[in-house]
């Protein structure tokens, strides 16, 4: 009788060590890291900014970003897991608490503001153009008569077309990757789209010494890092973090690292909770 007793209460011991491992799980978004998993979402096929490599690795601006974001909020590199947020599923991803915050070139907008909450700004990007290095193309007004590319459904080539070069031939092209194809080719002359995004692209291996941005400020992006709605006390958390690696120099040495080949001539970085519109 009494080696039942003993039996039944181990019984009962295992049972709440088996419970309580469970309730831990790997997905905590309570920031205190201890060995938990924090989920982050990027973009996967952007270079110099969130770019999946062929080993499997990250790397890119937004990635440093995040991971020195996470590692404030108590994560190490390898309690991070990356998840792919294309721009049309970045809101519903947070809503849906897929990702604990995005880093994914996501520019703040009032409208975006209605939905998710942002942190930041971490990075004031301009719409610009990429050319050849060699090229004559050195204001808005050049583009009269010559090639524009951008992506099929992105404004960027119809905001040129209606406010500078009303004479520009716009192609469109179902990726970025393809535009910058066409403009190593010869097909186009120019490819306009965010100047982050466009640096990323030039600071490839590949492309290397290849390009030049035109310089143009042809409009404001500043990119945020996407928190869910009503999460402030992560919105504080990461701010603070954005703060410290402006402060420390980590995000001078970021920059430098992933836009450096391209020459990007990046803004100073912009003070957390101030939009230039």
């Amino acid at each position: 009788m009494k080696l039942r007793k003993v039996t039944a209460a181990s019984a009962v011991l295992l049972a709440l060590s088996v419970s309580a491992t469970a309730c831990g799980g790997d997905n905590s978004d309570s920031g205190s890291g201890g060995g938990k998993k924090i989920k982050v979402g990027i973009k996967f096929d952007q270079p110099g900014l969130g770019l999946k490599q062929p080993d499997g690795s990250f790397a890119g601006f937004d990635v440093d970003v995040a991971t020195y974001v996470a590692k404030e909020l108590g994560y190490k590199p390898d309690q991070i897991q990356w998840v792919e947020t294309k721009s049309a599923d970045r809101e519903n991803a947070l809503q849906r608490g897929d990702v604990k915050f995005i880093a994914a070139t996501y520019s703040i907008t009032d409208e975006r503001k209605q939905k998710v909450d942002f942190a930041g700004p971490y990075l004031l990007a301009h719409q610009d153009l990429l050319v050849k290095k060699d090229s004559k193309i050195a204001k808005g007004t050049d583009l009269n008569g010559k090639s524009l590319c951008s992506v099929t459904g992105s404004t960027s080539a119809q905001n040129v077309q209606k406010t500078i070069a009303p004479k520009a031939n716009l192609k469109s092209n179902s990726a970025y990757s393809e535009c910058i194809a066409s403009l190593q080719s010869g097909a186009v002359d120019a490819v306009t789209t965010d100047d982050s995004i466009l640096a990323g692209f030039a600071a490839q291996d590949k492309y290397k010494g290849q390009f030049k941005l035109a310089g143009l400020k042809l409009s404001n992006e500043n990119y945020g890092v996407g928190v869910k709605k009503g999460d402030t006390a992560t919105v504080d958390k990461i701010n603070k973090a954005l703060e410290k690696m402006v402060s420390d120099g980590s995000w001078k040495k970021a920059v430098d690292k992933n836009f450096g080949p391209a020459h990007y001539k990046n803004e100073q970085a912009p003070k957390v909770g101030q939009i230039v519109k």
